[in-house]
């Protein structure tokens, strides 16, 4: 199998990954709660690039680990957004 078919197949696997999913929400709830001292865009961006670095570190075997982060990465991304959003939601709809 060529490199990119490889990289294409991780990013579903890696956008279904229910373990992902449940450490970007956790991520999401300490920066809310940690937002006074340590601010919004650092810690949002250390814990997506520690959640990108440390699942394929941890669960893929025989993959380089490089373009793996990369996906990672973006895979952190796509479910970052609707994450912030549904929190952004929740906030102006308990005002």
């Amino acid at each position: 199998m060529p490199f990119a078919e490889t990289l294409t197949a991780l990013l579903p696997g890696m956008l279904t990954d229910p373990f992902r999913i449940v450490l970007l929400v956790g991520l999401v709830l300490t920066q809310r709660n940690t937002a006074a001292v340590t601010g919004r865009l650092v810690p949002l961006a250390a814990g997506v690039l520690f959640v990108a670095v440390i699942l394929p570190l941890t669960t893929l075997q025989g993959q380089p680990l490089l373009p793996a982060v990369g996906v990672g990465l973006v895979a952190n991304v796509i479910w970052l957004l609707p994450i912030l959003g549904a929190f952004a939601l929740w906030d102006r709809r308990a005002r």
